[in-house]
């Protein structure tokens, strides 16, 4: 045997022991594989908190009834089509401006990250509508659109656009510039540059916006739909306060919730299998 071949034999341990060591260290500082259901541990202390203080009589019942008393108001408005009706009408509104945002963000977000003369006409006019209050564009919106659905849709869509628009823009203006080296020397074209590098690049930032979308979405609605409304959860919780109805309150409160957490679930799923080539600490 060759003493080269004879140092490989001894060091290969050696190198062995070393990449083991390495491995362990990153797992040592990385967060650990992903656990099941995490996401409803903290919701599910959160009840269990307030089960165990009605139980101890430590919550008043006329302002915050048990868990319990929550379930049979909800089960008699559901079995009475009250409920059922409401939230209908509340997705569709969602569902709606939701739709009409996201459309405007994205196309004013590729105008804006992929023309220097889109960025000089949106971007400085978006970030204006940021900085105005959405909610007090609702007497403006009323007049002009009047206080039917179109306002409210309008309202939603608003919310729901600008921070989409705002992550997407600033996932494309933070694309390296090599990459951009990288199309021209490859000599793609427009569309493939965009198909292959643009979009890629822009997805994460995208996704981020889209969840606080979806989360605006829902908190623009409980706000508009005790605005003239006739129909919605917004309307049936405001028809319980002046009912002095809490456990009505809390029940549209706990379907806004469900609602919400169902939805940015929904889109973070899609975010992992869309994204499954990144390499994150989540992943």
């Amino acid at each position: 045997m060759s003493a080269a071949t004879t140092t490989t034999a001894a060091t290969a341990p050696v190198v062995a022991e070393t990449s083991e060591a390495v491995r362990r260290k990153r797992r040592g500082l990385s967060p650990g594989p992903r656990l099941p259901a995490t996401r409803l541990i903290g919701p599910l202390l959160l009840l269990a908190l307030w089960a165990a203080a009605s139980v101890a009589g430590r919550l008043d019942p006329a302002a915050i009834p048990a868990p319990w008393t929550v379930v049979e108001t909800g089960v008699h408005l559901w079995t009475d089509g009250t409920l059922t009706g409401d939230i209908l009408t509340s997705l569709q509104r969602a569902a709606s401006g939701f739709a009409i945002g996201l459309v405007a963000a994205v196309v004013l977000a590729l105008a804006a990250g992929l023309s220097r003369v889109g960025e000089a006409l949106i971007d400085g006019s978006v970030n204006l509508n940021r900085a105005i209050p959405t909610l007090g564009l609702i007497p403006l919106f009323i007049l002009w659109l009047g206080i039917g659905e179109t306002f409210k849709v309008a309202i939603i869509a608003i919310v729901v656009y600008i921070p989409i628009y705002l992550n997407t823009h600033a996932a494309l203006s933070g694309i390296d510039s090599r990459f951009v080296e990288l199309a021209e020397v490859q000599g793609l074209n427009r569309f493939q540059f965009i198909r292959q590098i643009v979009l890629p690049g822009a997805l994460p930032g995208f996704f981020v916006g889209l969840r606080l979308g979806v989360t605006n979405s829902w908190l623009g609605l409980v706000v508009l739909e005790q605005i003239n409304a006739t129909s919605g959860l917004g309307y049936m919780m405001f028809q319980a306060q002046n009912y002095g109805q809490s456990d009505v309150i809390l029940v549209g409160l706990v379907v806004y919730g469900v609602f919400g957490l169902a939805s940015d679930s929904a889109v973070r799923l899609i975010e992992r299998r869309v994204l499954s080539w990144r390499r994150t600490l989540s992943s």
